[in-house]
């Protein structure tokens, strides 16, 4: 059983940056692939980033450039380091783990909103 606890979002004004965190218990944390998933109002719930247990990292085009997904394994946390902040960025962020289908967990989501 993996739970995980996000952190960090807020208000930003446009152009602005924040760094979202998921700290996860439980074990085995370097074996999971995780990803950040976000759903703003009225979409669908769509994946942002996914970092590999080997930390090989991949963006959705839209925020290619402008967000950066990291993992420190030795404190089973996952970093979204968020720049160049769009409204259209603004959405509940999700931390997700997976190995497995059986093996798939979700944070309870923490909202960002950009606006000025």
């Amino acid at each position: 059983q993996v739970q995980l606890v996000e952190s960090g979002g807020g208000l930003v004004q446009p152009g602005g940056s924040l760094r979202l965190s998921c700290v996860a218990s439980g074990t085995s944390f370097s074996l999971y692939t995780m990803r950040w998933y976000r759903q703003g109002p009225g979409k669908e719930r769509e994946w942002v980033a996914i970092i590999s247990s080997g930390g090989t990292a991949t963006y959705t085009d839209s925020v290619k450039g402008r967000f950066t997904i990291s993992r420190d394994n030795a404190k089973k946390t996952v970093n979204l380091h968020m720049n160049s902040l769009k409204p259209e960025d603004t959405a509940v962020y999700y931390c997700h783990a997976y190995r497995g289908v059986e093996y798939t967990y979700w944070g309870q989501g923490t909202q960002v909103t950009v606006s000025s």
